[in-house]
């Protein structure tokens, strides 16, 4: 086992610790360094090369076994995502807030905790637009938060895919622990028929998204909706021309902490 050391200022810290779950991350230990600095450990099995957290003065150092159930446990606190989700890990029992719906997340292998700015972007458009009784299409849906989060929102069907088959029996295990009725697919947007659904969610790379757009018409219905998601603010050109090259229409966009989303209407 190796320990990824980085240091970071307060106001990074929450971002650095969504960014090293994401990554994978088998717990983290948090040490403050007064006034305001954190000395972040990340554990993993196997350092690997650490030039995308080269901001954070990022050093790998060998470690013995620790309890990783007890770390991650300790790890995760409750958050708020958008204006109607409470986002909990599954062995909490912190009250819902008023007026929010419940989340409960079990993070393991798969992307998607909730904690991370595109999961949270896709959310707040999913709230904003999703309609009850609507089809709603999880494309590479990792942990299956976001299906999850259609149940909540009303989806009268849920379809989610997923090309690679542990994410895709992750998720599959996380709905079925929350109680979720969905098809659930291993594959590519390939494998679906056309028309499918009303609204599809996709937190994807900048290059999936761009070659998504291009299939999107055929996925929606005339009017369909979808939030992209997945790549930084300096994608978004990119995405949003194979957008509008596609008859989207472009509804909002979004940055917030390094990353963007872009949500679009399929023209009738």
């Amino acid at each position: 086992m190796h320990a990824l050391l980085l240091e970071c200022a307060a106001a990074e810290k929450d971002f650095l610790l969504a960014e090293l779950w994401e990554r994978g991350t088998r717990g983290v230990i948090e040490h403050e360094r007064p006034p305001d600095r954190f000395l972040i450990e990340a554990f993993f099995p196997d350092p690997f090369p650490p030039e995308p957290f080269a901001a954070f003065r990022p050093r790998w150092e060998p470690v013995e076994e620790v309890n990783w159930a007890r770390l991650t446990m300790e790890s995760f606190e409750p958050v708020l995502a958008g204006e109607r989700f409470f986002i909990v890990p599954d062995w909490r029992d912190d009250p819902t807030p008023p007026g929010r719906m419940r989340l409960e997340i079990h993070p393991g292998v798969a992307l998607g905790t909730g904690y991370h700015p595109t999961t949270q972007m896709c959310l707040e458009a999913m709230e904003k637009h999703l309609r009850s009784g609507q089809t709603f299409l999880d494309l590479g849906a990792g942990s299956g938060i976001l299906s999850h989060a259609a149940a909540l929102l009303g989806a009268g069907r849920i379809i989610a895919c997923d090309t690679d088959p542990q994410a895709a029996a992750a998720a599959a295990e996380n709905l079925a622990r929350a109680g979720v009725s969905a098809v659930l697919l291993v594959g590519s947007w390939d494998c679906l028929v056309g028309g499918v659904a009303d609204f599809a969610a996709a937190n994807i790379s900048p290059d999936a998204a761009i070659a998504l757009a291009g299939e999107l018409p055929r996925l929606l219905r005339p009017c369909g909706l979808a939030v992209l998601s997945g790549f930084e603010p300096s994608a978004m050109a990119p995405v949003r021309e194979a957008a509008v090259a596609a008859s989207f229409e472009i509804l909002e966009e979004t940055a917030r902490d390094g990353w963007a989303a872009i949500t679009v209407r399929r023209r009738s």
